[in-house]
């Protein structure tokens, strides 16, 4: 009887045991799931190293629509740190500009033919409110015309390190769309394009060398001339920022895009808990296959919230750190034979949730330092830098970067502990002669054998 009651207590206990670990076992299985981005390309980029952290089709060459203003956004900022171009400093709109302001069917402030705009007002209807006009008015203050624009848009983009992409206009519109007025130079069916991998190059270096243009493209909503009779209120089509349709905890910027060639387009920036992310979406699309404004923020917000999610920052070797085995390297001609070395910075990376130990750390030293023998050559001072650290990865995923150079952003300085003097000729001619005995002893101790 005892026997029945505890075998039926044991098939009870197993069914509730079931049930609990049912929805469990469940929520891992979804969460382990793969993204499923609905857009033609897509990538998500660590903002501090550059590595890539979630990539589809990121090579193809596609249409950029209005996320071209990165690189007119950027080409604003270096003319104003180097003073080519002050932000207080006016323009009256050409012809050209007028006639392209007054047309509401694209995105554009209105522009009066007599009106005076100061190039801040210009670059804030631009970042906020993808102006169009507003945007050519910024490539003639810079370059004299659109079309000499156009050229140093083509050639920061070889400078900045981009692949697989072309600039024919500063706005990304279609040139079919600008009335005759195309730059010279580009024909009427070109449109700008450009590779995913490429778009997020640019929002990277953009953030990296011009982080205040986050200053801007963070503001909500503003109003254009306010106090005027032309007054115009300028929403931000960025609908991820905090506090509009789609807001989004950490999102500062930076710019989407639309025409019938590019579809509907965004390039994000995010940042939390002191890691920003940079995304790209091109052509995003709903569950229906249909390109829409909303498509490209529902894409953007599952490639932050994988990010966010499965990723952290962390410390994998702090300053100080030395690699067992290597704590010091030999040294010629010093006082000393040998010198310790540690890591002169602590070194952290986004690491994906419990691959910590799949990092080993690796020395390279600085081959100008060394002798043919493998030696640090003296005098050494205390910090000297005489090499690096970096990672390898053992992981199943792949520690891959935006470009091969980017590598560089996960290495850490190698350096001396101590000072080491050089050797006066009295100890190295001893170490000479030493070293000559130690020769001929060991040969003799050869030949001995031999002989046995």
């Amino acid at each position: 009887m005892e026997t029945k009651k505890r075998n039926w207590f044991v098939w009870l206990l197993s069914i509730c045991l079931c049930l609990t670990l049912w929805p469990f076992q469940a929520t891992v299985k979804a969460e382990s799931a793969p993204l499923d981005i609905r857009a033609d390309a897509a990538i998500l980029v660590d903002a501090q190293t550059g590595r890539i952290l979630y990539e589809k089709n990121i090579d193809a060459v596609l249409g950029i629509a209005s996320m071209t203003k990165m690189m007119t956004e950027y080409l604003l900022l270096d003319a104003i740190k180097a003073k080519r171009v002050k932000w207080d400093q006016t323009y009256t709109p050409s012809d050209y500009v007028y006639r392209l302001s007054q047309d509401r069917s694209l995105s554009n402030v209105p522009l009066r033919k007599d009106g005076q705009y100061t190039v801040r007002e210009l670059y804030e209807a631009m970042a906020i409110y993808s102006a169009n006009a507003a945007t050519v008015a910024i490539a003639e203050i810079i370059a004299g015309s659109e079309k000499n624009f156009v050229r140093m848009m083509n050639e920061k983009g070889k400078e900045l390190g981009l692949k697989d992409y072309k600039f024919v206009n500063s706005t990304g519109l279609s040139n079919s769309d600008l009335k005759g007025f195309h730059p010279q130079g580009t024909s009427q069916d070109e449109e700008n394009v450009m590779s995913a991998r490429a778009m997020a190059t640019l929002a990277y270096r953009l953030l990296k060398d011009h982080p205040e243009v986050l200053e801007t493209a963070s503001i909500p909503k503003k109003l254009f001339r306010e106090g005027t009779d032309d007054e115009i209120r300028m929403d931000n089509w960025n609908w991820m920022l905090p506090g509009l349709v789609y807001g989004y905890e950490g999102v500062d910027g930076l710019k989407t895009g639309y025409t019938e060639f590019a579809g509907n387009c965004f390039t994000g920036t995010a940042k939390r808990n002191g890691v920003r992310l940079i995304s790209v979406v091109m052509n995003a699309k709903n569950a229906s296959g249909k390109t829409t404004k909303e498509a490209r923020f529902e894409e953007t917000k599952k490639l932050f919230n994988y990010g966010f999610n499965q990723y952290s920052l962390q410390t994998l070797y702090p300053k100080g750190y030395q690699l067992k085995g290597k704590e010091k390297l030999p040294v010629a001609k010093g006082k000393e034979k040998e010198v310790r070395v540690k890591t002169g910075k602590k070194l952290s990376l986004l690491v994906r949730n419990g691959e910590e130990k799949q990092y080993k750390p690796v020395y390279v030293l600085d081959k100008k330092k060394m002798t043919n023998e493998g030696k640090l050559t003296a005098p050494l001072k205390k910090g000297e830098t005489v090499g690096y650290m970096t990672l390898e990865y053992k992981g199943d995923d792949s520690l891959a970067f935006l470009s091969p150079d980017m590598q560089k952003n996960i290495r850490v300085p190698l350096v001396t502990t101590v000072e080491v003097e050089k050797a006066n000729w009295f100890v190295l001619s001893m170490r000479a002669i030493g070293g000559l005995f130690a020769d001929l002893w060991t040969s003799a101790v050869k030949a001995v054998k031999g002989w046995l």
